[in-house]
């Protein structure tokens, strides 16, 4: 149940205990870096509050009441505990600061998150902050999720076209990319001029991700709106990296994020196959658990540095 309105605060019982202990309020206005006129005017309140006398004023000092006794030897015994509770607090808040839980999906854990933990302890180091210790589990979009939602992840970076639902999940937009087809240097599509439409598209044989991941998510959504559906993959694999490694090496045509391939495509190790009547663009987005206002401290932080660089 909750406390009875004749509750003090804890402040004010503290500045209470301290005119007890210093014999005016006075000097327990100094104590706690206060006025005497507010001090005062904070314990006439609190007399108020309880409904009888705590102090006799007088031109030498303050003495407590009968009543005011009494309250002192209760009041002290529930700053002790209270101590313990605001120290308890301060441990779990350093605690939390100190460690933080990502989950990403394969493109950003690989492209993005790097740079924005680097740009995360070179700020806490310029502000004599003690660095997070960040774990990082890159996993595709729906496992992400998942692992937000049971508390495995205080932070979950995803990629898709629509933004994840769940109750209790906040969702911020952090950035964009757009897919393209790539194939070897040596494929056949590789000499393609003329952009292959959905129909095309439709009937190649991918080396794609995995069921689940944000990247398989935008093709099949993609094919959808004309009716259309992925034909079945030559591979499924579940990293972005393990997908552009198969094309470089032969294997069949993939959708990779532009972030992906833009090293191979300016080698000439990878050749983007044309596409149109295809929106292949994706959206990155940060997800957690709890109100729209992300959690105070390296969440925040982080997610502060992920959307700037968005």
């Amino acid at each position: 149940m909750p406390p009875s309105p004749h509750l003090p605060d804890v402040a004010a019982l503290a500045l209470l205990v301290e005119v007890a202990r210093l014999g005016s309020i006075g000097a327990a206005a100094r104590s706690h870096g206060t006025t005497q006129q507010a001090a005062s005017e904070r314990l006439r309140s609190l007399e108020t509050q309880v409904g009888f006398a705590v102090l006799r004023r007088g031109a030498r000092g303050s003495t407590l009441t009968p009543s005011g006794t009494v309250l002192v030897e209760w009041a002290s015994r529930l700053l002790e505990v209270a101590d313990e509770v605001d120290g308890a607090i301060a441990t779990l808040r350093d605690d939390v600061r100190r460690e933080l839980h990502v989950a990403a999906s394969m493109t950003i854990a690989e492209h993005l998150v790097p740079r924005w933990l680097v740009q995360l302890r070179r700020r806490q180091v310029r502000e004599g902050v003690p660095p997070t210790t960040v774990s990082l589990h890159a996993a595709n979009s729906r496992d992400v999720v998942a692992a937000v939602v049971d508390g495995s992840a205080d932070l979950g970076f995803v990629e898709g076209t629509e933004p994840p639902k769940g109750k209790g999940l906040a969702v911020r937009d952090v950035g964009s990319d757009e897919l393209v087809l790539v194939v070897g240097a040596d494929d056949r599509l590789a000499a393609t001029r003329r952009a292959l439409g959905p129909q095309l598209v439709a009937g190649l044989t991918l080396t794609s991700r995995e069921v689940g991941s944000g990247t398989r998510e935008v093709v099949e959504r993609a094919l959808a709106e004309h009716g259309l559906e992925m034909a079945p993959p030559e591979a499924e694999l579940t990293t972005s990296t393990a997908v552009r490694s198969s094309v470089r090496a032969g294997g069949a045509p993939a959708f990779l994020s532009s972030l992906v391939v833009e090293g191979d495509l300016a080698s000439g190790h990878l050749v983007a196959v044309p596409t149109t009547g295809l929106d292949l663009r994706r959206t990155f987005r940060a997800v957690w658990a709890g109100s729209d206002a992300p959690p105070a401290g390296p969440v925040r932080e982080l997610l502060g540095l992920a959307s700037a660089a968005g």
